[in-house]
C-alpha cells in the first residue's frame, strides 16, 4: 500500500484537520476565578473556571464557538497543535465542568487554564490563561 491510496489519503488528510485547531473566536479567553494567584490555600483546593466569549460543550460535541477545559498542574503548555495529554499534570473536564476540587501536596504549585475543542485540541489561537502560583500549606 502507498501513500496515494485512499485510506491513506483519508488518514492525513484527518491527522491535518486535527492540528489545523478549532478556531476560536475573537476576545475569547479563559481565567482561574479561584484561587487567586500567589494565594495560601489548604489542600485540597477548589479550583474555579471562568470563560469569556465562548460556551461550554462536552468534548466529543462538535459546536462552534464552544471548548472545554484542561487544567495544567506544575507544567509547561502541551504542543498546541495536537491533542492535550491526559494524566495528572492534565486534568480533563470533557463533561464540560467548571470547577474541581484537587489534592496537591504541601508546597508551591502552578496552575493554568487551557481550552480544548470536541478533539481535546487547543482552539487557534489557543485560549489559555495566565499560570498563577499557588503555596498549599
Amino acid at each position: 500500500m502507498t501513500w496515494k491510496t485512499p485510506l491513506a489519503v483519508a488518514a492525513f488528510a484527518a491527522a491535518a484537520a486535527v492540528s489545523a485547531g478549532t478556531p476560536a473566536p475573537e476576545g475569547a479567553a479563559t481565567y482561574l476565578i479561584s484561587p487567586a494567584d500567589g494565594a495560601s490555600v489548604a489542600s485540597p483546593v477548589t479550583v474555579r473556571f471562568g470563560l469569556r466569549n465562548m460556551g461550554v460543550a462536552p468534548a466529543g460535541v462538535d459546536v462552534a464557538r464552544t471548548g472545554h477545559h484542561h487544567l495544567l498542574i506544575d507544567t509547561d503548555l502541551p504542543p498546541l497543535d495536537q491533542p492535550i495529554p491526559a494524566d495528572d499534570q492534565h486534568r480533563h473536564f470533557g463533561g464540560g465542568q467548571t470547577e474541581v476540587t484537587v489534592e496537591l501536596p504541601p508546597g508551591r504549585h502552578t496552575l493554568q487554564l487551557l481550552l480544548g475543542d470536541y478533539q481535546h485540541v487547543p482552539h487557534t489561537p489557543p485560549v489559555v490563561s495566565e499560570r498563577i502560583t499557588v503555596t498549599i500549606r
